[in-house]
């Protein structure tokens, strides 16, 4: 006999319970990067930030943290320069490769 499986016994996936080393981090990103989706990228900086502290990242960020709720959760596109300031303090850095190599 099958067992159901009702999906309010599920737990809910979050992936910030996995995002825990800079390795897990770049791995997650570099994915992300590859779909070219700028509200992509801004929710997974929202995950990494919420993986490591959204208080802290505020502090070295210099934005409050509801800004950074608001420009990281993939609703909308954050300015480039929001996007270069969490990423340097999250410790990120963006590379590029040719699409042909």
């Amino acid at each position: 006999m099958t067992q159901k499986i009702k999906l309010s016994n599920l737990k809910r996936f979050d992936i910030t319970e996995h995002l825990d080393s800079d390795e897990a981090i770049a791995e997650y990103l570099t994915v992300v990067l590859e779909d070219n989706d700028p509200a992509l990228l801004a929710a997974a900086l929202g995950d990494i930030a919420r993986a490591r502290g959204m208080s802290q990242l505020a502090k070295d960020t210099g934005l409050s943290r509801e800004s950074l709720y608001k420009g990281l959760s993939g609703g909308r596109i954050p300015s480039t320069e929001t996007l270069f300031k969490v990423m340097g303090a999250l410790g990120l850095k963006l590379t590029a490769t040719p699409v042909h190599a």
